[in-house]
Formats: structure tokens, C-alpha cells, sequence
């Protein structure tokens, strides 16, 4: 489980069939092999350490339904660790499942009360698996980055992002025709379950009924009901 508030801006060393090796220095603090630690909102099992960064297994899966696939060499990636139960959740719950690949549809410099450099008005495309899960003012991470929706359109939802922000996440490296990985609200996923009927609950006093044949997701992975993808089934 992740917070969406990224720790590092990492580099990519090499993305070679089946791994990913990422260049950083702070997300190195106390992670071992086996942790886990989320690169541009995708939840990837540390699988070697050194003391200039650390590697990922990558299944074919998950690069066929996210965006890292599209990473050179020497590319910015967002970074952080898996959330401490006892840390300040300073964004909001994030799985690190990707549940579509988004692209960035427009950025408009937006000066007033931004401060001195000014902020952006960034517009992504709206795919269909999260179409539902995205509304005014609510959570929803781009590249692993926690942001409120400011407004929704039928095909497109578009953040406010502050100086900060732009300078310490991929986002300000990011420009129209780009691709984003996205993750809905988690909470929003299980609301819109129980409101469908897909599962009995003492609590709404409805009868158990049979789930949808597409919501089912055993064992973890990548997200059937949405299909998307994780590298940690935990």
C-alpha cells in the first residue's frame, strides 16, 4: 500500500526483457529485497539492491498494460516506498495497480495564485475501467501521484498542479501525446460493488448474489474487473 506522495525521482538504468533497473538514493533507506516500492504508480518487488539503486522483474503482462514500458534510459521515473503503518498518509490509499494507461490530452500554464513560477492545468484522457471511479474533487493517481480531480468531461478529467509538484514528480516532464499510468480510488471501487449487488451485506441488508463474471480476482495480479496490472500479489 502506497500514499501517491512520491519520495524520489528516480532514473532508469535499463529496461531490459523482464527487468527494469532504476537508478536512486533515498528510497534505498531501510528497503531490502523483497520490499516493495512503486515506480510511476506500478507496485514492483524489489529484486536486487546496490548502493546506486535497485532492479524489478517485470512480467510481459505488465508492460503490455501500463505505461512502462515506454521508459529509456536516463528517464525520470516517480518513486516511494510502500507505506509504514505508523507514517502520516499524506495523499490517499493507493494500491499500486495500474487499472489503465491514460494520455495526456493537454497542459495549460496557469499563473494566478500559483506563485511565483506559476502551476499547470493538466488534461488526461478518461479510459472506460475508470470512467466510473472519477468525479469532482475526488483522488485519483497519475504516475504514482496522488491529485484531486478538479473537473470531469465525458472523455477527459483534467488536475491542478502546483510548482511543487510539477518539480518533484514526472508530471513536469510531461506533455500532450505522453502516456500516464492511472489507479482509481480503491474506496470507490468497493462502493460501487456493494451498490451494484454484486455481494450480500448484513450492514444493507441485501441477499447475496451471484458477483459479476468479470469482478472476480483471485490471488491478486492484474485487476480483472478492470484489467490492469501489479508485480506484487500479496
Amino acid at each position: 500500500m502506497f500514499t501517491g506522495i512520491v519520495e524520489e525521482l528516480g532514473a532508469v538504468r535499463s529496461l531490459k526483457p523482464g527487468r527494469l533497473e532504476i537508478a536512486c538514493r533515498e528510497v534505498l533507506e531501510g528497503t531490502r529485497v523483497g520490499d516493495s516500492i512503486s515506480v510511476n504508480g506500478c507496485c514492483l518487488t524489489v529484486t536486487r539492491l546496490d548502493d546506486g539503486g535497485f532492479s524489478a522483474d517485470l512480467m510481459g503482462e505488465t508492460l503490455a498494460r501500463t505505461a512502462l514500458g515506454d521508459l529509456d534510459p536516463g528517464a525520470a521515473c516517480n518513486l516511494e516506498r510502500a507505506l509504514r503503518a505508523d507514517a502520516r498518509l499524506g495523499g490517499h490509499l493507493v494500491q499500486g495497480h495500474v487499472d489503465a494507461v491514460a494520455d495526456v490530452a493537454g497542459v495549460k500554464a496557469q499563473t494566478a495564485g500559483a506563485g511565483e513560477h506559476g502551476g499547470r492545468v493538466m488534461t488526461f484522457t478518461l479510459p472506460p475501467p475508470v470512467a466510473a471511479y472519477v468525479v469532482e474533487k475526488g483522488s485519483i493517481t497519475v504516475d504514482g501521484t496522488s491529485l484531486t480531480v478538479m473537473s470531469v468531461a465525458a472523455q477527459s478529467f483534467t488536475v491542478g498542479l502546483i510548482p511543487h509538484t510539477l518539480e518533484i514528480t514526472v508530471l513536469g516532464r510531461r506533455g500532450p501525446g505522453d502516456r500516464v499510468n492511472l489507479e482509481a480510488d480503491v474506496i470507490a471501487k468497493y462502493v460501487e460493488r456493494l451498490v451494484a449487488g454484486g455481494v450480500s451485506s448484513p450492514y444493507l441488508g441485501r441477499e447475496s448474489r451471484s458477483p459479476p463474471s468479470d469482478s472476480h480476482n483471485p490471488g491478486g495480479g492484474v485487476a480483472k474487473h478492470r484489467p490492469q496490472m501489479t508485480e506484487n500479489p500479496r
